[in-house]
């Protein structure tokens, strides 16, 4: 039995908002009749300006336009203030009634409610001055400065209360909509934050793999390609097969390493190369057909984020020789002052095998480029006489 109760209830609530203005409407019309009836059987009088007697009925007059008023409330809520002060100031002069009123507080409240900052100051002004006329109408028509002030009070309590309930509707709905803005504001900032974080990992993830794998591949690519396009000569061939077994093996063991680091948690990718490792990439690109002349004149340890890009760096314009100079002579210069560290590495003559399987994309070059920047430095790869040289600088004071 009560939960059909509140069922009934919560449907009654439910279609009164929906019909929120016609309701309001029936409700001043029924106002008005009951002012009448009252009227009619003398309980209530209503003010009237008007020197012969005028029939509680007449109230409807302007009872009526003042509900059809109230249907436009909310879709143009200026406008209906500004027709609801016309009518109540019509009513005041003939009738008296009382729903004129009503629906100009009602309207004003709607209006104060759905202004923007700069109009509710425009609003406060006018009902400043409709307080202001009608003290000024009361001391006109009585010349007591009492009933003027008191007709100033009630008209500044009935209409100063309004706006000031409007007002605070309109600013908690302010409120709401800035909280809400923020709340937008601040989940985008997050997925951004996301978005650069997942594009951060993807991007350290292709400088690993390029890094570990790219060089290993290309060396087997290069050998096995050198090999198709020379003539048959047993030993040569079991030589290049063996290099060829001995890239895959490292390859795969650099891919094993990666994905257990991976499934790790808290770990980097992988271990970084350092300048210690020149060496082995020397012999690597060395067996492979290179003629490599090292000058390293650094003696001393390097940053930790420099040591690395020294060895990246090396590494990626090696793996460039071989992909697009196999045989060329290679001279590697590392040098160091004060203040940074140069890596230049020379390569003259050697020949492009052609397969297009081996020409590359340009990501490694665009991968150590991005290293150099980011330690302060920069880098440029390019043709340089009959040669291709690649120069980098890296400064000692970087740390990231």
């Amino acid at each position: 039995m009560t939960s059909g109760i509140v069922g009934a209830r919560r449907h009654a609530l439910s279609w009164i908002t929906s019909h929120r203005r016609p309701v309001d409407a029936t409700v001043y019309v029924l106002v008005a009749v009951a002012a009448a009836v009252l009227q009619l059987a003398g309980l209530w009088e209503f003010f009237s300006l008007l020197a012969v007697p005028v029939s509680a009925w007449w109230t409807l007059a302007t009872a009526l336009p003042a509900c059809v008023v109230v249907l436009f409330r909310d879709r143009f809520p200026l406008a209906a203030l500004l027709a609801a002060v016309v009518i109540l100031l019509v009513d005041l002069l003939t009738v008296g009634g009382l729903v004129p009123l009503l629906v100009v507080l009602d309207t004003l409240y709607a209006a104060t409610r759905d202004a923007s900052a700069r109009r509710r100051r425009i609003i406060l002004v006018a009902v400043a001055l409709a307080v202001v006329v009608v003290a000024g109408a009361a001391l006109a028509a009585t010349g007591e400065v009492r009933i003027a002030a008191v007709m100033a009070l009630q008209m500044g309590a009935l209409l100063g209360t309004t706006y000031w309930y409007g007002t605070a509707v309109a600013q908690s709905r302010e409120l709401v909509t800035l909280h809400r803005q923020r709340a937008e504001d601040a989940e985008a900032l997050a997925a951004g934050a996301r978005q650069a974080a997942v594009q951060s990992e993807r991007e350290a993830m292709a400088r690993e793999l390029h890094d570990l794998v790219a060089g290993h591949v290309s060396a087997m690519a290069i050998r096995a390609e050198a090999s198709l396009a020379s003539t048959a000569d047993p030993g040569r061939d079991r030589a290049a097969l063996r290099a060829v077994r001995d890239s895959g093996l490292d390859a795969h063991e650099a891919l094993r390493t990666m994905i257990s680091v991976l499934r790790a948690p808290g770990t980097d990718i992988a271990a970084p190369r350092r300048r210690e490792d020149v060496a082995g990439l020397v012999e690597a690109a060395r067996s492979s057909g290179l003629r490599i002349t090292v000058h390293d004149e650094i003696r001393g340890p390097l940053p930790g984020p420099v040591d690395q890009a020294t060895a990246r760096i090396v590494q990626e314009a090696l793996a460039n020789c071989l992909r697009h100079a196999a045989g060329a002579v290679v001279d590697l210069h590392l040098t160091e002052d004060d203040a940074e560290v140069k890596v230049r590495v020379d390569s003259r003559g050697g020949t492009t095998l052609g397969h297009p399987g081996l020409e590359g994309s340009g990501w490694g070059l665009e991968l150590i480029r991005e290293r150099a920047r980011a330690l302060g430095g920069d880098l440029t790869a390019g043709e340089d006489g009959e040669g291709w040289t690649v120069r980098a600088r890296l400064p000692k004071t970087a740390s990231v």
